[in-house]
């Protein structure tokens, strides 16, 4: 959406302009279900678990409804909550005991239609999403998943962008590595 704030019929900001209760829930309501299914994968590819995905996302909504009087632009949602969401994200992995990488292809044949989803390329380059530091996770799923450029991953996640820059090097490079040394005929 181009103009977020005309698309939801908002009235313009002024010193005396303050939107009605059902107002803020209808225009919430619209720009979550507009993010949702973006949301739910990127918080899929940060998690790498169905249920946690799940749990984050729906965190991540309750928290952007309780913080919704704070966000001054509404055609910046989208940043504003990925941030959101990739803080809900970061707190699971920081609860979790350890990461145990395993094979999800099966629930991704009933959570997505995702027509590759059976091919060795994508399980290999999962175990090597595995692999990463959630740091690491975090800036790769903003970089290929969302297609963010380095500098809208430095201002969403409020880090310089050389720590962007250094963050996609390495985990890059830790990706070939795994990826590499994957059974012969599970890559290419």
């Amino acid at each position: 959406m181009n103009d977020v704030r005309d698309a939801l019929d908002l009235p313009s900001p002024g010193p005396h302009s303050v939107p009605s209760a059902s107002t803020a829930a209808a225009a919430f309501q619209a720009l979550a279900d507009e993010h949702l299914d973006a949301a739910y994968r990127l918080a899929r590819i940060i998690l790498r678990d169905q249920a946690e995905a799940q749990d984050a996302v729906h965190d991540a909504f309750v928290q952007a409804w309780r913080k919704w009087s704070t966000l001054r632009e509404p055609d910046r949602f989208e940043a504003w909550f990925d941030r959101i969401l990739v803080n809900a994200c970061k707190d699971r992995l920081r609860r979790a005991s350890r990461i145990v990488a395993r094979d999800i292809s099966a629930e991704l044949d009933v959570a997505t239609p995702d027509p590759y989803a059976r091919t060795h390329e994508r399980d290999v380059i999962e175990q090597a999403l595995a692999t990463l530091s959630p740091d690491h996770r975090v800036v790769v799923a903003l970089r290929f998943d969302r297609d963010l450029t380095a500098d809208e991953i430095a201002r969403r996640l409020d880090i310089p962008v050389g720590t962007v820059h250094s963050r996609l090097h390495y985990a890059l490079r830790k990706m070939h590595d795994v990826i590499d040394h994957a059974p012969e005929g599970a890559t290419r």
